[in-house]
């Protein structure tokens, strides 16, 4: 027991002469060093613009915000001496289908499948993505409408506007080609 109570009292005692400062004196020459250095001020924070707060009242007129934007198409009726209107006009409530988002250039009639006794077209779009459609379904940016689906090609009709205002319409034939 003698014996254990000596070896700690040695451990303790190199522990104690381990903690002096003479091992300090490179790091206080260098803090010394880091308070003699000029003090940098602060930059002060920017000062902030109190906004105005807007009171949203819907007697005002003003579209609500939590309600999707719906894009009306105004067509124009025809005059005596114009070309007379032949109410062609896209359907401005139908669900836009996944490939209307695409340019009809960019994209590609890849085959055909015959399943319960419906052609379907298969198109790859710029997605890299194969898409099957069926007659009637629509695709490119001009509301094209499938009409006829072939071994070969998709025929479609689209609704092009003739004006720039899109006020006025018309119905063109586009076909898809399979490409090898």
């Amino acid at each position: 027991m003698f014996q254990i109570r000596f070896l700690l009292m040695i451990v303790f005692t190199v522990n104690l002469t381990a903690c002096n400062n003479n091992g300090f004196k490179d790091l206080q020459q260098y803090m010394a060093g880091v308070q003699l250095r000029p003090k940098i001020p602060i930059k002060p924070f920017p000062e902030f613009k109190t906004l105005e707060p807007f009171i949203f009242k819907s007697d005002v007129n003003f579209r609500d915000p939590f309600k999707p934007v719906e894009k009306a198409i105004v067509v124009e009726e025809s005059k005596e001496n114009d070309i007379p209107n032949n109410r062609i006009y896209p359907d401005v409530s139908r669900v836009k289908e996944a490939l209307e988002a695409f340019s009809l250039n960019n994209l590609q009639m890849v085959g055909t499948v015959d399943m319960n006794q419906v052609l379907w077209g298969l198109i790859k779009a710029e997605d890299n993505a194969i898409y099957r459609v069926k007659k009637g379904d629509y695709l490119g940016g001009n509301d094209g409408k499938i009409t006829k689906i072939d071994k070969n090609k998709i025929e479609l009709v689209e609704i092009i506007p003739t004006t720039p205002k899109r006020k006025r319409f018309t119905e063109q034939s586009a076909t898809l080609t399979l490409t090898e």
